[in-house]
């Protein structure tokens, strides 16, 4: 990858790092992003929600209408990649 784009990601990640409430958070993702690709990051996060609390693949599909194929690649970020759900579900357990 360019050294701009790591630049730009690392800017873009910083930028979400200063705001300081949900409604922020959601202003900026309401700017940056399409309804659709909000739902979808949505839908990724309450999928490995649901499997981090152990449901079944089957179930998680009735209770979030995810795909198998998006619940796959959920579980396998959840299991396998660099724990980026694992943090945030982990401080969004704490913080309750």
């Amino acid at each position: 990858m360019p050294k701009n784009e790591i630049r730009y990601e690392n800017d873009f990640y910083k930028a979400i790092l200063c705001l300081e409430t949900v409604e922020e958070c959601k202003r900026f993702f309401d700017d940056v992003c399409t309804i659709q690709e909000i739902e979808a990051i949505a839908q990724r996060l309450e999928v490995a929600k649901k499997l981090f609390e152990g449901k079944r693949y089957a179930e998680v599909n009735q209770l979030t209408g995810a795909s198998t194929a998006t619940i796959c690649r959920v579980s396998k970020s959840l299991n396998y990649g660099d724990g980026g759900y694992r943090t945030v579900l982990e401080r969004c357990a704490k913080e309750g």
